[in-house]
């Protein structure tokens, strides 16, 4: 699906001969303590900033979080399309989502802002560029005295067609929703074992 820019957008790619771009990046993950549903946002930014998107003002925590994200290329069909990006494992906020949250699967948002390059005034809302969800989370470090960092590989939305059933209603996935909820508990053995009817 080609993307719809807004008219200050639209008028800012066609008279625009510098671009002064930044990305954001937005996650839903559920918290690895209380099992609830926490948001977060980064973005490559000097400081942290509330952006306006869809309605909702959410928070980005910059300074230096966000280290880079790969070129982002939008493509029609169904194919699964992966991104990576680096984060600073000196940050609070990603040391929040890589041990606080469980992100592996968690859906996020990419979008981008756009500020004027003499005044630095924001265009528009932030645009959306990519939907999906963290696929892998690596601490990646180098040799002694290198600076780590934090990988995250990003899976777009058609990820979802490729994750079995037993993923999407695991017994663990309805335990996150409801702690007590033992419905499927015994699924993957489930055909099994046989057990003669009468006894436990």
């Amino acid at each position: 699906m080609a993307t719809t820019f807004s008219p200050a957008t639209a008028t800012y790619f066609t008279t625009q001969t510098r671009m002064h771009a930044r990305v954001l990046f937005w996650v839903r993950a559920l918290n690895r303590m209380t099992g609830a549903l926490e948001t977060l946002g980064i973005w490559n930014g000097d400081d942290h900033r509330e952006f306006t998107i869809a309605g909702e003002t959410r928070t980005y925590y910059g300074a230096g979080s966000l280290l880079s994200v790969d070129p982002i290329v939008s493509r029609t069909g169904l194919e699964v399309r992966r991104h990576q990006m680096t984060l600073s494992p000196l940050s609070a906020e990603v040391q929040t989502l890589i041990r606080g949250y469980d992100a592996r699967f968690a859906p996020v948002e990419l979008h981008r802002a756009l500020f004027d390059p003499d005044t630095h005034n924001l265009i528009d809302e932030p645009h959306r560029r990519f939907a999906g969800y963290i696929d892998k989370v690596k601490l990646k470090s180098g040799p002694k005295g290198s600076k780590v960092t934090v990988e995250l590989t990003l899976a777009s939305s058609a990820r979802a067609l490729t994750v079995a059933l037993s993923r999407k209603r695991s017994a663990e996935t309805l335990r996150a929703r409801a702690p007590g909820d033992g419905f499927r508990k015994y699924a993957d053995v489930a055909g099994v074992i046989t057990t003669p009817w009468g006894t436990d």
